[in-house]
């Protein structure tokens, strides 16, 4: 929770800094020192989360970029839409996980990865268009 706090408290920073770091700069940020924290705060949600929950990576990889797809690139939306979304999309694959062979349970990282390489073979491909 608090990094994602932080993360929020530098959502209006992100946003000037995913226009380029000259405009984010004209803009009064400090650009440097937002990117190290942000490079620090990221950092350590990352490894906290991979340590809690395993390498269920697909949910980090594609819940954000579909969410960006809804609701746009404005960061003080999309941080808090994301944490939301990626719960949302972990506790479904565990639903779909404990119902496709009861009683026996597949591991989430199979369902994750079932719906997620698609997705992000779709996002890549049509990134490239």
């Amino acid at each position: 929770f608090i990094g994602l706090a932080m993360l929020v408290l530098y959502s209006k920073e992100m946003n000037a800094l995913a226009a380029g770091e000259e405009v984010a700069a004209s803009l009064g940020v400090r650009v440097t020192r937002t990117q190290v924290v942000l490079f620090v705060v990221s950092s350590l949600l990352v490894g906290s989360s991979i340590a809690v929950v395993g390498p269920i990576g697909f949910v980090g990889l594609v819940v954000p970029h579909m969410l960006r797809l809804a609701f746009g690139n404005d960061q003080r939306m999309l941080l808090p839409a994301a944490a939301l979304g990626g719960g949302v999309a972990v506790m479904g694959a565990d639903l779909i996980a404990r119902m496709v062979i009861a009683p026996a349970q597949l591991p989430v990282g199979v369902i994750t990865s079932i719906i997620g390489v698609p997705v992000f073979l779709w996002m890549l491909l049509r990134g490239r268009r």
